[in-house]
Parts: C-alpha cells; sequence; structure tokens
C-alpha cells in the first residue's frame, strides 16, 4: 500500500472514530507533508531510521511552536499506531521518539467577581434596550440570548463548540440539564443552576421567538437550534466568540480572556468550593483525572490567605 492510500484509509478509520472535522483535517495535512518529506529524502515512510525522524523533528521544532510541534507528533504517532494495527508496518518509528516538554502553564481563571461584571453587562444591554429607537424587540432578543449563553457557559462549564451545538430537544429546564456531546462524541450532561434556567428560559419566551421569526430562509438546523443569531439562523462558533469577546470587552476583563475562560473559571470555583476532583472531571467531559488536576492550583488569594491565617508572623509582617 502506498503512503497516500494508507492516509485514505487512516482519515476513513478517524471518521468512523467520529473524530471531529478539525481533527481529522489537521491529521491528514500533518501526515501528508510528512509523507511528502519522507518521499522527497527518498525514504522508505513504512520504516523511517531514526536519524531520517530526527532530521524532520528538527525541522519542525525550528519552524513551530513546541506545541504545534507536539500536536504534529501526536498525528503521526496515531496514522503509525493504525498502519500497525491493519498490517501496513510493522510498528511506530516515531513512539522512540520524544515529544518536546511543554511549559506547564495555568488556565487564565476569572474571578466570580468578574463573571458577575460581565453578566452585569448583558443586564445593562436589557435596562437600556427601551431607549433604542431601531428595532427594540431585536436588540432585547439579542440580550436575552446572550444572557443565555454566559449564564448557561458559565453554569456548565461548555466549550464553545458545544454552546453552538446546544440543541433543544436536549434542554429539560424542569430538571436543570442540557446533554451536549463533547470531544470524540462523548455525550456528558451539563447542569444548569437557577440563574441559567431563568436566563434560558426568559430567552426561549421573549428572545428566541423574535429571532426566529427572522429567518428569511426554511433551516432544519435552526427549528432545534437554541442559539440563533439576528438573521434568525443557528449561531455558529464564530458569531458566539465574537459576542462574548465584544461583552468581555465590555466589562472591562483583561486582556486575553477567551470564552473557554469561562470554562476555566467553572472548574476552579467548584473545586475552590469544595467539589470533589472526579465529580469536576465528569461535569468538564474529560477521559483523564490527570487533564482536570490543572485545575487544582492555588489561586494567589488562596495562598495569602492560608499564610496569614497559619504562619505565626504573618501578621506582624503585614
Amino acid at each position: 500500500m502506498t503512503g497516500p492510500e494508507a492516509l485514505r484509509a487512516f482519515v476513513r478509520s478517524l471518521e468512523a472514530r467520529d473524530a471531529s472535522p478539525e481533527t481529522r483535517r489537521s491529521y491528514e495535512r500533518t501526515v501528508a507533508a510528512w509523507l511528502a518529506w519522507a518521499e522527497g529524502h527518498g525514504a522508505d515512510w513504512r520504516a523511517p531510521n531514526r536519524p531520517l525522524l530526527r532530521a524532520y523533528l528538527a525541522e519542525l521544532t525550528e519552524g513551530h511552536a513546541r506545541s504545534s510541534v507536539a500536536q504534529r507528533m501526536a498525528a503521526l504517532r496515531s496514522f503509525y499506531r493504525f498502519a500497525a494495527r491493519s498490517g501496513i508496518t510493522s510498528g511506530d518509528p516515531w513512539g522512540a521518539v520524544a515529544t518536546p516538554r511543554l511549559p506547564r502553564r495555568l488556565p487564565r481563571v476569572l474571578e466570580v467577581e468578574q463573571v458577575e461584571r460581565l453578566i452585569a453587562v448583558v443586564d445593562e444591554e436589557l435596562a437600556g434596550q427601551a431607549q433604542t429607537v431601531r428595532e427594540p424587540d431585536l436588540v432585547r432578543a439579542l440580550a436575552l440570548r446572550d444572557r443565555a449563553i454566559v449564564e448557561t457557559a458559565y453554569a456548565a462549564g461548555l466549550r464553545i463548540s458545544e454552546l453552538a451545538a446546544a440543541d433543544l430537544r436536549s434542554l429539560d429546564l424542569r430538571r436543570g440539564e442540557l446533554r451536549v456531546l463533547g470531544k470524540g462524541r462523548k455525550e456528558r450532561i451539563g447542569l444548569l443552576g437557577r440563574p441559567a434556567r431563568e436566563a434560558m428560559g426568559d430567552y426561549l419566551a421573549e428572545g428566541r421567538p423574535v429571532l426566529a421569526a427572522r429567518a428569511g430562509v426554511v433551516d432544519p438546523l435552526a427549528d432545534n437550534a437554541v442559539f440563533l443569531n439576528h438573521r434568525g439562523l443557528p449561531l455558529g462558533v464564530r458569531g458566539l466568540r465574537y459576542r462574548l469577546d465584544r461583552l468581555c470587552r465590555r466589562a472591562g476583563l483583561p486582556e486575553g480572556v477567551s470564552p473557554h475562560t469561562l470554562r476555566h473559571s467553572f472548574a476552579t470555583h467548584l473545586l475552590e468550593g469544595g467539589a470533589d476532583l472526579r465529580v469536576v472531571q465528569e461535569l468538564l467531559g474529560h477521559e483523564s483525572l490527570a487533564t482536570t488536576q490543572v485545575y487544582t492550583h492555588v489561586s494567589p488569594t488562596r495562598l495569602r490567605d492560608a499564610y496569614r491565617q497559619a504562619h505565626p508572623r504573618a501578621r506582624a509582617n503585614g
């Protein structure tokens, strides 16, 4: 089997495993680039020797960030594991090559007061919509939607892609539950507290019908999409990111705060409130507990408070 044939078979296997379109495209580009490089150097891609692998890794390291190199190597290892299972190769030559060590970075987290400030910005839009001369109903509908987005994202710790894919048929407001499909098509339940249920209820009753009525074309996806844009069509990832970024700027939140910061804040605030790490793992949809453990970092404020309470000379030193 040629390299391109093996690559096509590998991509089909990713589709069968319900890998996301982004993952499939990324892995396909990465493996195709490696196969072309190996061919250009007169090497057999089925059994490349160690010097060849190191030469390719050196090129990657020079031209890309360490995180990007690690992602590319993960794709190559996945490809060769598939090839070995399929009998195309005798093993994974990349398995013995060390991945560049990534710097451990703590996730950016908002304080509870900052989350409340973000929600307050939406409340200000709702309060000011009556003074809007042009299309006040639309302005109110969008503000109701934005509040439901922020409350839901923070209450359930959802990824932005999960917000975009939120489906009315998966929403149970009475129980405060939203079923979502996370990475690897893994289903989990997102829990909605009272503020999120109320915000979602107001949006579904007063906001979504206004947006849905603006659709100029029949879109089957819009019939069940929870969040709609100003044209009555499903609000996608880009639209969600734009709206949340805009609200973050209006709330005066620090530079670099992203929609994913709400998910980080959700996990950190749960742990600071005493939630069990495995419960947080389940709520986030992490397969590995090690992934969730990044949120066990202690905030500087908690460190100072603990120090002042426990150290006999802390108060004396200010």
